[in-house]
């Protein structure tokens, strides 16, 4: 694709990497293909290949954003399955990034709009204040119906109470710093993220993947310090806001990587690890954090690719359970982690079923299932068909915002991957499976 920025406007570093993605561009249209708001709506500016020509409009000009661009860029899940499909290595990625940080700063939304940003914003990527709004979104609940009426905010308050677990979880070790020695000989010495969304909603993956890594010999550490990776409000054009957050969790980590050592930085939730690894782009520019950003991520590596590193050992429980694997499209797309999770299931003696459309988005991405409800509903039902079509026992998934999204459209239970990991090689049956029936080979053969 042709551009035209002037040499002012490419000294902005920014400005320049935007330049140089929008010139990989050819307009072949491959993504379209698979994009989901494309596969919805059929608008070309709700694909991929729309948006980009709406970006580099709205950039190249030097404009300030307009409602028509916010409005397809808010509609874009950042699934990254263009970049996937895309032959010519578009990193659509960080241009939307780019577009989201422009139209924070030159974009004036309408009040409801921004007031339900600033709650998100100041809300879910803190666990205490997070688990207080789950508390009141509990109480709330039964008066939905007056709160889908509220004009501006209906539609997404709706969604915000119908996201919201009932009961909310219990503490455990996965929502709390500390060090987990492993039991006999030490090989190795990680870090786990804790996050926040993930170790309010779902403290018990954390716990699981303690487990089955102090049983491969490998001590764990929730780094004191460490919190929310950024991930949601940088997907949310808050660059500021994001960055702090990532500052606090770097500097953790190489309080970590400079003192005791560190082999790795583990992380369960994908959507996390996919920001995580691009730390090294987030602070390029960054003279007091480029350096450490890129150390970060260079040992970031996702639960599942870890354990592959190390070797699964022989499992102990059998059983013939039919696995959905749901694949995050940060799993896939993002961080192109496709067969490890998978092989593992199948290692741990699981009968393991791709799911249809496997790469289309389930509709969570992070905010999105609050901010765009009506899309990511009609993305879920398409998930849920599809994943109800192959008539699994359960469902496998690496990312909280999947399980949280899938979950509320399927009586199947939803599992992390690391849960099933766990349970096979020694640990307890995940709490979701209660009323399973544990259905094994030899009792099968019996009847």
């Amino acid at each position: 694709m042709q551009t035209s920025f002037t040499p002012a406007q490419l000294a902005d570093p920014a400005m320049a990497a935007s330049e140089k993605i929008l010139r990989t561009c050819v307009h072949c249209g491959f993504c379209t293909a698979t994009c989901p708001t494309y596969l919805m709506l059929g608008d070309e500016l709700d694909s991929p290949r729309g948006r980009i020509y709406l970006i580099k409009d709205m950039l190249e000009g030097g404009k300030a954003a307009t409602p028509e661009v916010v409005k397809h860029v808010d509609r874009c899940l950042s699934c990254l399955s263009c970049m996937t499909t895309c032959p010519s290595g578009v990193h659509y990625m960080h241009l939307v990034d780019h577009a989201r940080s422009h139209i924070e700063q030159t974009y004036r939304r309408p009040l409801g709009d921004r007031l339900m940003r600033e709650v998100l914003a100041r809300v879910l990527p803190y666990p205490n204040r997070f688990r207080l709004a789950l508390l009141a979104a509990a109480a709330a609940r039964p008066f939905r119906a007056v709160a889908a009426r509220v004009p501006g905010l209906g539609s997404r308050l709706a969604a915000m109470l119908d996201l919201a677990p009932s009961p909310l979880p219990g503490r455990g070790a996965g929502d709390r710093p500390g060090t987990f020695p492993a039991p006999g000989p030490r090989r190795g010495r990680v870090a786990l993220l804790r996050g926040c969304a993930q170790s309010v909603l779902r403290p018990d993956f954390n716990e699981a993947a303690i487990r089955l890594l102090n049983r491969h010999g490998i001590e764990v550490v929730q780094a004191k310090g460490e919190g929310c990776c950024g991930a949601l409000t940088h997907h949310m054009g808050r660059e500021a806001s994001s960055h702090a957050l990532a500052r606090r969790t770097i500097d953790a980590w190489i309080a970590e990587m400079d003192g005791p050592g560190l082999d790795a930085i583990v992380v369960t939730a994908s959507g996390c690890g996919t920001t995580i690894k691009d730390y090294g782009f987030m602070f390029r520019d960054d003279p007091a954090y480029a350096e450490k950003a890129r150390r970060v991520s260079a040992l970031a590596k996702d639960v599942t690719e870890y354990v592959t590193s190390l070797g699964l050992s022989e499992p102990v429980v059998e059983t013939d359970l039919v696995v959905a694997y749901h694949s995050a499209c940060s799993m896939q797309h993002g961080q192109g982690l496709r067969t490890e999770p998978k092989a593992l299931l199948k290692r741990a003696g699981f009968t393991v079923k791709d799911v249809p459309e496997g790469h289309i988005c389930c509709g969570s991405a992070g905010t999105y299932n609050i901010l765009q409800p009506e899309l990511a509903g009609r993305l879920r039902e398409r998930k849920v068909a599809n994943i109800e079509r192959i008539k699994p026992d359960l469902i496998a998934t690496g990312n909280i915002g999947c399980a949280t999204q899938i979950g509320k459209g399927t009586a199947i239970p939803i599992v992390h991957t690391v849960e099933l990991l766990d349970w096979a090689t020694g640990g307890p049956r995940p709490a979701a499976l209660d009323g399973l029936p544990d259905r094994r080979p030899a009792l099968a053969a019996a009847e």
